[in-house]
């Protein structure tokens, strides 16, 4: 399904709706609130948007709409159409994160991201540093994330920052010595701390959760540490600090030493990252397989937004893949001055 990257300035399905790259890495911006996701369900040519819509934010990482009049059956529908178009597998459909509720008004396949409490507090300390939270969407599934979209409804005062990080990009700053040392190896992923919150609160863990394979208490899955996307054919680095626990192949301190390079890699490389701070009712569609993200909470109110969660394929590295620079013919990223 690899394809030719996709270009602004190409006759597209997109041509009429006004974007831009947000940086040179990651992140593109439609800029028009005319350009609402709900048209993109209905147009005569959906097929084509919603391809060319998985592309771009493969290509991209994160795509930003703005100001969006979408309720969450249509978001549901919205990812639906992107995982359908975007190639994933016929048993892949929408996760229900392990404490969803299904009682909950929105259902199970819909996670409320609130700052009171739930999904994003349910590892969360006071005092701890800004960036132990870089993570992907729920890499502790046995087969785990292709798309998210978050719609932010309920906004502070400050707004509060998305930072989403390249995998792409973290791959291509990477010594030769050091690709070639990781690809090949595998880590695990585990979410322990959602069972021990389940626990604590009386919720039931969610049984089944958008795959056949991800299924009971068992919140823990092996990947491979580099990883190639298949959509893009690029590969990616597939670790993150808040679910990849060890690599199995390496000792334990071998692997906590080396696990902590990449987090730092990852969340100290600021010219890899997009900063994008919210307007109510903006939604942000992001590739879990090629990035990462944060929040900067730099808010004291309330802050709650919507989340749907498309499930994608079983995570596998393709030696005959290449990096995203390489394929491209684009600098050599170790070069480029941060």
């Amino acid at each position: 399904m690899v394809g030719p990257p996709l270009s602004p300035e190409e006759a597209t399905p997109f041509s009429a709706h006004e974007r831009r790259d947000e940086t040179p890495v990651i992140g593109t911006r439609f800029l028009s609130k005319n350009t609402q996701l709900t048209n993109f369900l209905t147009a005569p040519n959906t097929d084509d948007l919603f391809t060319e819509l998985a592309r771009l934010i493969s290509e991209r990482g994160v795509v930003f709409f703005p100001s969006q009049e979408i309720n969450v059956s249509q978001m549901k529908q919205v990812m639906y159409r992107l995982g359908e178009q975007g190639g994933r597998p016929r048993t892949s459909g929408l996760h229900k994160h392990p404490i969803s509720e299904d009682s909950s008004e929105l259902g199970a396949e819909v996670s409320i991201i609130s700052s009171e409490g739930g999904i994003l507090k349910a590892d969360y300390y006071s005092g701890g540093r800004s960036s132990s939270g870089w993570h992907s969407d729920i890499t502790f599934e046995k087969v785990p994330s292709d798309y998210s979209m978050l719609k932010i409804h309920t906004l502070p005062e400050g707004n509060g920052l998305t930072i989403p990080h390249s995998g792409y990009d973290a791959y291509d700053r990477l010594s030769p010595a050091m690709q070639k040392f990781l690809e090949g190896l595998t880590a695990v992923h585990n979410a322990d701390f959602f069972n021990h919150y389940a626990s604590k609160h009386g919720i039931p863990i969610q049984p089944l959760r958008g795959s056949p394979e991800n299924v009971g208490e068992d919140l823990t899955a092996i990947h491979p540490v580099i990883r190639t996307h298949p959509l893009t054919g690029y590969k990616t680095l597939f670790v993150n600090r808040n679910f990849t626990t060890k690599i199995v192949e390496l000792s334990k301190d071998e692997s906590d030493a080396l696990l902590d390079f990449l987090f730092r890699h990852i969340s100290e490389n600021h010219v890899l990252q997009v900063r994008y701070r919210w307007e109510k009712n903006d939604i942000a569609i992001w590739d879990n397989r090629a990035t990462f993200h944060t929040a900067t909470i730099d808010y004291s109110e309330t802050r709650v937004g919507d989340r749907v969660v498309g499930i994608g394929e079983r995570p596998y590295y393709d030696p005959a893949s290449k990096g995203r620079r390489e394929t491209l013919g684009l600098a050599d990223a170790r070069t480029l001055k941060a």
